[in-house]
């Protein structure tokens, strides 16, 4: 474990698909669903390299390797709709402890910023079934010129809080997400989700946020590593 530091927690910076919300199995689902209706073949393990990669990527190898019919922008379209509608008619599926941390922050007075390679049409579905004031800033897929594995889209919710980006502790559950959020200097704590996030220096991972409080996030901003993640 590096020596501690005294940088204070300045903002906590969230992914949502697989970190906030299980949607990850509706993308699954519908990418399935979607390659079978086109005649093609698309599988669970297939799906899984697409998470948390931009909407962009994900419909290029959709076309590609599924056969599926369409422009990137028709595709994502679908895409969207069909996790979207599900949502809506099944209610929105928290992952275990994200309300309550989002809401002990929201009590400490801690900025939140939402950064998510979903689209802005999810993003609403998952904002309004959360406290108005629940994020302070929104970065969505189709707001970046780079998505996930850059690290802009964690660049870009520092600046539109207006703090320094080592000064916040970004939680994820993807590779991309967790590639994006290390590249751009903030501290990372990975909670795994469908893909498997292996140990690395810096790197914190908890297998739930049930088990994650406002002091565990203070202390990794501050330098702390804490993995309660079998070791792979």
């Amino acid at each position: 474990m590096p020596p501690a530091s005294t940088t204070v927690l300045s903002a906590v910076l969230w992914d949502m698909d697989g970190t906030i919300v299980d949607t990850e199995p509706y993308w699954i689902g519908a990418e399935i669903d979607l390659a079978t209706e086109h005649g093609g073949t698309w599988d669970e393990s297939l799906a899984v390299e697409l998470v948390g990669s931009p909407l962009e990527s994900s419909a290029a190898l959709l076309r590609e390797r599924a056969g599926i019919r369409g422009t990137d922008a028709e595709i994502i379209d679908e895409l969207l709709s069909r996790v979207v509608r599900r949502v809506r008619e099944e209610g929105v599926p928290w992952r275990p402890g994200a309300l309550e941390l989002l809401a002990e922050l929201g009590a400490a007075g801690v900025p939140c910023a939402l950064v998510t390679m979903s689209w802005q049409a999810l993003a609403d579905v998952i904002l309004a079934a959360l406290p108005a004031d629940t994020f302070a800033a929104v970065v969505t897929g189709d707001q970046v010129t780079h998505g996930k594995p850059h690290p802009e889209p964690y660049l870009r919710a520092a600046r539109d809080l207006g703090v320094d980006i080592a000064a916040c502790v970004a939680i994820e559950d993807s590779i991309p997400g967790i590639a994006s959020a290390e590249a751009s200097g903030a501290r990372v704590l990975a909670v795994p989700a469908v893909q498997p996030i292996v140990a690395a220096p810096g790197r914190s991972r908890f297998a739930s946020l049930a088990d994650v409080d406002l002091d565990l996030l203070r202390r990794i901003v501050a330098g702390e590593v804490h993995d309660r993640v079998a070791q792979n």
